[in-house]
């Protein structure tokens, strides 16, 4: 199978950027107190001892040692073998596997809990039902979910970024067309957060939406 070039291209943009992605963000997350009270509040719905939860798309890993330090089991899955390799060196307790959105090796219904944090943003949007869709199987009937990307409604073609020069694309997506998305999926948006952005690094709106399977 070929894979798409925004595959490919995210993968390499990724794996660029891995080391100073890594060390820009480490303490990005102190900061966002919007942030943290999503995540906190994913974490309480799924609750602890709850059974596995599996971030997508989970870069250096600062999300998931975030929900791992408060009481999740939980691994992350990157496209970006370099990425994959920060994570483990900086949370060595935490597994963390390369793998794809797209096709999750876990079995039908296995996943207390799945986030997203920022990485759906490079997957055309055409294509999104079919990740939410994979999203869906691989969660249990009273599963949650929680996405974050950028508000908006166009596509950046990122050029430089976290001081490299890349080639990739990222797509500002609107709040309430995802959530469309997920009912289609079979799911149930319980909460929505949109916050302004906070420039340098934030140019945009930033949106954040809860969610559980639908019974």
């Amino acid at each position: 199978m070929i894979e798409p070039d925004f595959v490919t291209a995210t993968r390499t943009a990724y794996d660029t950027v891995a080391a100073s992605y890594a060390e820009q963000l480490r303490d990005h997350l102190a900061g966002e107190p919007f942030d943290r009270a999503m995540l906190d509040a994913f974490t309480s719905l799924v609750g602890t001892g709850a059974g596995p939860v599996v971030e997508v798309g989970c870069g250096p890993g600062r999300i998931t040692g975030y929900l791992h330090d408060h009481g999740l089991d939980i691994s992350g899955v990157d496209l970006s073998p370099r990425m994959i390799e920060v994570a483990r060196a900086a949370h060595p307790a935490i597994r963390f596997t390369v793998g794809t959105m797209t096709a999750l090796d876990v079995p039908d219904g296995a996943l207390a809990g799945l986030v997203a944090w920022y990485s759906i943003i490079h997957t055309p949007p055409e294509l999104l039902p079919g990740v939410f869709a994979e999203f869906r199987r691989a969660l249990r009937h009273d599963g949650r979910l929680l996405l974050a990307f950028q508000a908006g409604d166009e596509v950046v073609h990122v050029q430089h970024a976290y001081g490299h020069d890349i080639d990739a694309h990222a797509y500002r997506l609107p709040p309430d067309h995802i959530a469309e998305l997920l009912a289609d999926a079979g799911f149930a948006v319980e909460a929505r957060l949109v916050r302004a952005g906070r420039p340098p690094l934030e140019k945009t709106p930033q949106a954040y939406l809860l969610a559980r399977v639908q019974r």
